[in-house]
């Protein structure tokens, strides 16, 4: 797969954690299919034009203008979330950890819907056969609070409940 999305150099590319090359290649993606669905956009007023016989109009280099216009704007939005993720899952400069996914277990991807992340963390969570150890463990995991939010709650009455 080609990136595009953002800068990177081969060796930046190489360094790059799983986790981070999970982001990277979602951000790629989700700018391909815009480009996609503004070509499909483009060819079915192309067709509307020239069905109407206004081909020597200006319609045409205006709605394309608008629709590089608009993928312009989505793909910096996703580049900058890119780019802001990828840094959360950075190790810190005096070797801490950022509650990226080597402290927590599970990956932890912030491009991800919640709905998504939540099944992530109630997989690994569920992975535990100890109910008392996995409660504790996720008490503890300070990580599923801030990358959960809300949905913090409501997956510990559910691993409270469950039992295997």
């Amino acid at each position: 797969m080609e990136f595009d999305i953002i800068t990177l150099t081969p060796e930046e590319l190489k360094a790059l954690s799983a986790v981070q090359m999970k982001m990277l290649r979602t951000a790629q993606q989700k700018k391909n299919a815009l480009r996609r669905t503004a070509d499909r956009e483009y060819a079915t007023f192309k067709n509307i034009v020239m069905t109407n016989g206004m081909l020597e109009s200006t319609l045409l280099a205006e709605k394309r203008a608008e629709l590089d216009g608009e993928i312009e704007y989505q793909s910096s939005v996703l580049a900058d979330n890119l780019i802001y993720n990828m840094s959360l899952n950075e190790p810190l400069p005096d070797g801490g950890d950022d509650g990226g996914d080597e402290s927590s277990g599970y990956i932890v991807d912030y491009s991800l819907p919640y709905t998504d992340r939540y099944i992530i963390v109630r997989d690994f969570y569920f992975a535990i056969e100890d109910r008392e150890e996995r409660m504790e463990l996720y008490k503890a995991d300070d990580v599923a609070r801030a990358y959960l939010g809300a949905y913090y709650s409501t997956l510990y009455n559910v691993l409270e409940v469950y039992s295997k």
